[in-house]
């Protein structure tokens, strides 16, 4: 029996980002914590179609990316080679280093980081019928051509029109020889791969598999945001597949929740031991500890290190929420929710980073739906809890080479004391249960995720999932 085709996926990586203008190659810039080329590869690495990877980096710059050949974080990475001048030079760059015609080569590109595993496997099945595949997505836009004199000479049927996309996906023997005849063209030029069959083996069939809008090229400085928004919207579809009654397996992991008293964060200390956590508790109410004190925090969080030997989540519920106006608000009142909902939060991760670092675990906030706009009467809440999210932004960075992982959970309204207090008593089936909440927080505690907001909305809890 003949061995099974190998299927190789070659990270293009070899651009300089110069319309993204932030002075690095546009795959090294960081997004959600991770370089844009690290998102890439571990929707490759995670797919089971794919047996081996091979990043074509940009020359100047290759040495930035020695790291992810340590370790196991991307077991299917063998090489990290130089790209060439052109977008075409580095692929006959890659399709020099492979092995065997009938190899399966998917060519995509590193600034593509949203690739999905369904992407990949309609990609490589086509190729069991197809030599060159290409990945696509219906035109929005009418198109139009111009003349050499600027004006429109043609508009084409929108319907027939798509958008290219990679991965493209060829047998090695056909891409090659397609590359052979292109060579010796003296006017030879392509931009992606599909072209240079279409042009130089036009009696190969390149058959087209659905892309996604998601599956977006970062290329210009706006990108980078839109980018940033859909990690996020992606972020909460974690929980979109874990429903109400599902709890993670935390046994032998050592939580700590600063906050745990009552509301949200109560439930999680409940939940969290249900799930089999050795699970630490402190509050004002409860310890006598102060959030905001970096001793106090400090002395907690040693103490729980040295009962257990590890600490590998820490979270933070505490929040103070008062309903009050600027300009008649008391400054020690505005102070004091300064103090808790945003210093708190500061002090306790310069406490914590040491015994995540060891144990190469996370820290969770929580902000409000008020961040992405202050309400009138608690304008000082919602700027706080925007200062949370970017706080929890940037530590994503500064900490993703330690292993250390950060998230923000944006529960809707719910049905807290806190809540209560600030707001009365409200219709029962517009609010989020705690529980809910402390659910879909130890789901996010148990992932991979890093820097992101992961909202809960009361509507997506009663279909049994969560939205961005």
């Amino acid at each position: 029996m003949s061995a099974p085709t190998r299927t190789v996926a070659v990270v293009l990586a070899g651009g300089i980002g110069v319309r993204v203008g932030l002075g690095i190659p546009k795959q090294l810039i960081k997004i959600a914590g991770k370089a844009i080329v690290e998102h890439t590869l571990e929707s490759l690495q995670a797919s089971d179609l794919i047996d081996e990877i091979v990043v074509m980096m940009n020359a100047a710059s290759i040495s930035e990316l020695d790291h992810l050949l340590a370790g196991d974080r991307f077991s299917k990475l063998s090489r990290i080679l130089p790209g060439g001048e052109t977008r075409s030079d580095t692929t006959q760059l890659a399709l020099a280093a492979l092995d065997g015609d009938d190899t399966k080569v998917l060519l995509h590109d590193a600034v593509r980081p949203f690739i999905d595993d369904r992407i990949i496997r309609d990609c490589v099945d086509a190729l069991e019928r197809y030599d060159a595949v290409d990945t696509a997505i219906p035109s929005a836009d009418t198109i139009i051509r111009l003349g050499e004199t600027g004006h429109i000479d043609d508009i084409p049927d929108r319907a027939r029109l798509r958008r290219g996309q990679t991965p493209q996906a060829f047998r090695l023997g056909t891409i090659r020889r397609a590359y052979e005849l292109a060579r010796q063209d003296p006017q030879f030029r392509a931009t992606d791969d599909c072209g240079v069959v279409f042009h130089y083996l036009p009696e190969v069939p390149i058959f087209v598999v659905e892309g996604t809008a998601e599956n977006m090229k970062v290329t210009e400085p706006i990108d980078i945001d839109i980018a940033d928004k859909i990690f996020q919207l992606q972020s909460a579809s974690l929980a979109l597949d874990t429903r109400p009654e599902t709890l993670p397996d935390l046994r032998d992991k050592t939580v700590v929740v600063f906050g745990g008293s009552y509301g949200i964060g109560q439930s999680v200390v409940n939940l969290a031991e249900g799930a089999g956590a050795r699970v630490h508790e402190f509050s004002r109410s409860t310890t006598g500890t102060d959030v905001r004190s970096t001793d106090q925090i400090t002395a907690a969080l040693d103490a729980v290190a040295a009962a257990d030997g590890r600490i590998d989540i820490v979270v933070v519920t505490a929040g103070l929420l008062r309903v009050q106006r600027l300009a008649e608000a008391p400054l020690d009142s505005l102070l004091e929710t300064i103090d808790t909902n945003l210093i708190a939060p500061v002090v306790i991760a310069r406490a914590a980073f040491r015994h995540l670092e060891r144990s190469r675990g996370q820290m969770l906030l929580f902000t409000s739906s008020s961040y992405t706009r202050g309400r009138a009467g608690y304008g000082v809440y919602s700027a706080t809890k925007a200062g949370v999210v970017n706080l929890t932004q940037a530590l994503s960075e500064e900490w993703a080479g330690s292993g250390v992982r950060i998230n923000c959970i944006n529960p809707q309204r719910t049905h807290t004391p806190m809540r209560t207090s600030a707001f009365g008593d409200e219709p029962a089936g517009s609010l989020l249960a705690a529980d809910d909440v402390a659910r879909v927080t130890l789901n996010v505690a148990a992932s991979e995720l890093t820097g992101q907001v992961v909202t809960v909305k009361v509507a997506a809890m009663r279909r049994g999932g969560v939205t961005a």
